[in-house]
């Protein structure tokens, strides 16, 4: 790949996957399912801003606390600038993407308790939000929260945590790799665009870069044990990818652009409970 190609292709990815303003031409949509397998480096590198939002956020709501501490005593100042910074990095990562695989958590919400799978494709592609689309985004979005509150509050290991970040999101990008890899579509659309389109073969290359990357950041940060650790949760976004396949199949007949989004979302939240999990156990 040369290097205008390369750039060309990363700016794409970008432009794809958050609403950083990169420039992004107008065939950025078919270059990103052609190259689909980066996905978890972009997610990285997401996740790396994700994590400086983080530490940014509550060096600010430290100081911001302690100056109003220095007039009115508030009680339990700690509790309230983790509680903050998590639910402020999570809204970062569903803001930075334009909230567009959250809204693949709405919609795939909304079709609960609809038996006929004509009326959950209906609901689902409709310009609205119902009680069941709300409590389950919602449900999704608290159990990322709860991940990552539990490490920051748990380790005291700011680069544990910057890591635990990252790897969330690699996990994530590499969940919608899976699916595509896997999945058949239900209808013509973005997501179909992704499942014909996407190089198969080099998939592989995904679970490469995710494996690598996992492995270095948790190496460097406590040691090679806890490597090993963290290829395993970030890989665990593959067996994921098959619950959602079976989901999208009884929910729709196939795989839509609205269940690769939400895998994304699930991914996320099941990689940092199960991070806080693991490491609070070893």
């Amino acid at each position: 790949m040369s290097p205008v190609k390369t750039i060309k292709t990363f700016r794409d990815l970008l432009a794809f996957l958050t609403i950083i303003p990169v420039g992004g031409k107008e065939d950025f949509v078919l270059t990103s399912a052609e190259n689909m397998y980066l996905f978890p480096l972009i997610g990285s590198f997401m996740g790396a801003l994700a994590g400086v939002y983080f530490f940014s956020s509550n060096l600010i709501l430290q100081y911001l606390l302690s100056i109003v501490n220095s007039f009115v005593t508030i009680p339990a100042t700690g509790f309230l600038t983790i509680f903050a910074s998590a639910v402020m990095t999570i809204a970062f990562l569903l803001v930075i993407t334009g909230l567009q695989h959250f809204d693949g958590l709405i919609d795939l919400g909304n079709t609960i308790g609809y038996r006929n799978e004509h009326d959950r494709k209906m609901v689902a592609h409709a310009w609205t939000v119902n009680y069941s689309g709300a409590i389950f985004a919602i449900a999704i979005e608290f159990i990322a929260f709860l991940g990552l509150f539990l490490l920051i509050q748990t380790f005291a290991n700011p680069a544990l945590i910057f890591v635990a970040i990252i790897s969330a999101e690699i996990s994530a990008k590499l969940a919608m790799v899976s699916l595509v890899w896997i999945g058949k579509p239900t209808h013509k659309g973005l997501g179909s665009i992704f499942l014909k389109k996407a190089k198969k073969k080099q998939n592989i290359i995904a679970y490469v870069i995710s494996g690598i990357i996992a492995f270095i950041l948790f190496s460097v940060t406590i040691n090679p044990l806890y490597g090993l650790v963290g290829v395993g949760v970030v890989f665990t976004s593959v067996p994921l990818a098959y619950v959602m396949k079976k989901i999208a199949e009884k929910t729709f007949g196939g795989v839509s652009g609205d269940i690769i989004g939400a895998t994304n979302e699930v991914a996320r939240a099941l990689t940092l409970v199960l991070l806080a999990g693991v490491l609070m156990i070893l």
